[in-house]
């Protein structure tokens, strides 16, 4: 599923959102720090050695970056628009984030 289309979808059967919940963000958030912080120390790993693969990190992870972060903003503009909750929208931005940082992290993992 596409993030517009996950930003576009309403939670229930009755097309009602979900109450907020104060916390489920702020969590979401924590988790995605902590993820991020291990990739970021698996990427400085990989640009310290140097190297052809190292400028090739370097290549996807700022084209992964602009990417992410227009496809996040679009999205998000969609879903505040079509009256998606800040809550809703940001925990599904957070979302979209984390699925990126977990791919890279198994990716980084492997050898």
């Amino acid at each position: 599923m596409s993030l517009h289309h996950a930003l576009s979808a309403r939670e229930g059967k009755t097309g009602m959102q979900s109450p907020m919940n104060p916390f489920a963000l702020y969590f979401d958030l924590m988790r995605l720090g902590w993820e991020s912080s291990v990739v970021i120390s698996l990427r400085m790993m990989k640009l310290a050695a140097g190297g052809v693969v190292a400028k090739k990190e370097a290549q996807l992870m700022i084209s992964e970056k602009g990417e992410a972060a227009v496809m996040v903003a679009l999205a998000s503009a969609w879903g505040m628009a079509s009256g998606q909750s800040f809550d809703t929208v940001g925990r599904k931005a957070v979302a979209h984030y984390r699925r990126k940082v977990v791919a890279n992290r198994r990716r980084l993992l492997r050898r």
